[in-house]
């Protein structure tokens, strides 16, 4: 387990790549203009802009990058990302393309890539897009609205993951108008709408056809490769270990100005260690080119050696300005020792972030007190007048500390201490019915309080160490910790059937919030299984608030509804949050660059893969 990238699904991380909102603004020189969305206000670059300001446009598109497991998995079993069995291949992203893609300098914006075209009913209620002639699928094939529909009518059908039919279940249908024009028509009109039709990942209807015309359903594909527009091909792979991409050579789009100056290697090798050890020393070894490091105890005691003193390898710090998203120990509701808030909040009393920073962390991260840190949408203080415009509706369903000051994650820096968080704590526990007796925590039929801590055996970067020193303070309550740690595909399997007590889980970051907070804590889906309500949240209140989040008009609409969320799931304590830290952490080999302005809002592993390239010296691979 990472100690900041935890994923909570096999194509979460996929998925929220491809989700923006906006609002549309189209610069019509020509018939066919290049059109940009954005969430409010205009996009950062207009009509004819050449390239994006954070890529080399000159940047030599030659080589072979090496990269490891970008996460948790260590092998993988199908090349079909949108489907809840299985383990897809990473890099799988290379394959596939939408409508619209997104610019890493603006919080929420998209430019148009298959499609060259937008037009925005006047009322909202539908998006027409017309569809770049030159898009072409990996086969040749020219990209048509029936494959587009094809791709959006398979995502909502049942046989795709289940996160695709909540983000996509505002889009009533989509209507072919012609052979390069389709049009989405929506259930309601909200500023989301357009991108959300726009983020559809588009692939062929020829992806599974067997040569005698049979074809494959969707949910079974395995090892048939995509049939997709992306730039990159599947070149090789080896037991479910290793896969390498090629770029096409005949790939469409490489001079659109969102793709100048992007996927500068010409090959992308991953290999997949077996665990977090191997995989460091497989670096240090020179295996693979670039480590983003999740687990500062390796960078500050475990990224040094020869090849780092001797410049062949170098470790920096990249800052950003992503919300942070929430990281941290979920607890399931759906077991019955949970349900009591009161329960929950005392759970949250017995850690204690500050010693694990002094003693593990080398005091490098900051604690996580909202579901949206780091950005203006996090709450802070007492509701204001616009939260209490929606939080006063809902007053009879809310507890009375959600109109107070947001709460603030327990602290033992002096004069505070574990021993009052300790029995602040115990008194909750004994408002909610468990006393101690008879060597443990009791509830009133005598049943001690247990439950277990799933983590993956995640090897040298295991929550191992945290979950000792957490053990250690709940023991003092008289509840007992099991600690149980699984391979990380077994653990996936566990999460998206809602088998577990409690979990460690990070919920990707968003700049802009929408439609994916209702899959993470609308009622609707805590019974779903492989939805995002990883932790069964179901409260009418957080539904009200989710519709205020989906349907703001401005930006100060979604402000106040976005605090008003965070500040009421912030009061359920449904998760103990971790920490997190302002700056990607990456280590390199020094025959990489990467271009000198930093894009604001970056994944480090996406980024490397996009923008980076081999520096003209450096001998091939």
């Amino acid at each position: 387990m990472t100690h900041e990238t935890i994923r909570s699904s096999n194509a979460r991380c996929f998925l929220t790549v491809l989700m923006l909102g906006g609002s549309v603004m189209c610069a019509a020189s020509s018939a066919l203009a290049v059109c940009a969305i954005a969430q409010y206000g205009e996009p950062k670059y207009s009509a004819g802009f050449k390239h994006f300001d954070y890529v080399n446009a000159d940047a030599p598109r030659n080589g072979t990058l090496v990269l490891a497991n970008p996460d948790r998995l260590t092998s993988f079993d199908k090349f079909n990302p949108f489907t809840l069995r299985g383990n897809p291949a990473p890099g799988l992203g290379l394959m596939f393309e939408s409508l619209t893609t997104g610019s890493s300098d603006e919080a929420a914006s998209a430019y148009c890539l298959l499609a060259d075209d937008i037009n925005v009913a006047p009322d909202g209620l539908s998006t027409t897009f017309h569809i770049n002639p030159k898009a072409r699928f990996s086969n040749g094939d020219p990209v048509t609205a029936e494959d587009v529909r094809y791709s959006f009518e398979t995502l909502k059908s049942p046989q795709a993951l289940p996160q695709f039919s909540v983000y996509f279940g505002q889009i009533a249908r989509a209507v072919v108008v012609d052979r390069l024009t389709i049009r989405f028509e929506y259930k309601v009109a909200t500023r989301e709408m357009p991108l959300l039709a726009g983020s559809i990942p588009v692939f062929s209807r020829k992806w599974g056809v067997m040569p005698d015309g049979t074809h494959i359903p969707f949910d079974q594909l395995a090892f048939e490769k995509p049939v997709a527009s992306g730039e990159f091909l599947i070149d090789r792979y080896d037991n479910g270990r290793t896969i390498t991409y090629r770029r096409n050579p005949n790939y469409w789009g490489a001079s659109l100005p969102v793709r100048v100056g992007t996927h500068n290697f010409a090959r992308i090798d991953y290999r997949l260690y077996s665990d977090a050890v191997a995989r460091l020393e497989a670096f240090k070894a020179g295996e693979y080119d670039v480590l983003v490091e999740h687990v500062v105890q390796n960078w500050v005691r475990r990224d040094i050696g020869k090849r780092f003193d001797t410049g062949e390898l170098i470790k920096r710090e990249f800052p950003h300005h992503n919300g942070v998203g929430m990281q941290g120990f979920f607890i399931n509701l759906r077991r019955p020792i949970f349900q009591d808030v009161r329960v929950r909040q005392a759970l949250d009393l017995a850690f204690d972030f500050e010693w694990l920073n002094r003693r593990l962390f080398y005091e490098q991260y900051k604690r996580i007190n909202s579901f949206f840190v780091n950005t203006d949408l996090q709450a802070q203080g007492k509701p204001d007048k616009g939260e209490l415009a929606i939080l006063a509706r809902l007053r009879k369903e809310l507890d009375a500390a959600v109109f107070g000051e947001m709460p603030q994650q327990p602290d033992t820096d002096p004069p505070n201490s574990l021993r009052a968080n300790l029995i602040r704590a115990r008194g909750l526990l004994a408002q909610a019915g468990w006393t101690y007796r008879d060597g443990a925590l009791r509830d009133a039929k005598g049943q001690p309080f247990v439950f277990e801590l799933l983590d993956d055996s995640g090897g040298g970067t295991s929550m191992e160490p945290i979950a000792a020193a957490y053990g250690r303070n709940l023991q003092k309550l008289g509840i007992r910790m099991n600690f149980r740690t699984l391979d990380y595909a077994l653990i996936q399997k566990r999460i998206d059937a809602f088998d577990f007590d409690v979990t460690t889980v990070r919920l990707p970051d968003v700049q802009v919030p929408g439609t994916e907070q209702v899959s993470r804590f609308a009622s609707a889906y805590a019974d779903q299984q492989g939805s995002d309500n990883i932790a069964g949240v179901k409260s009418p209140a957080i539904d009200a608030i989710l519709k205020k989040v989906v349907s703001a008009q401005t930006r100060e609409q979604l402000v106040d509804a976005t605090h008003a969320l965070d500040r009421v799931l912030m009061n359920g304590y449904y998760v103990i949050p971790h920490w997190y830290s302002p700056v990607h952490r990456v280590a390199y080999r020094n025959t990489l660059a990467y271009p000198a302005t930093l894009p604001l809002y970056y994944d480090a592993e996406e980024w490397i893969l996009s923008t980076w390239w081999q520096k003209p010296s450096a001998s091939s691979r």
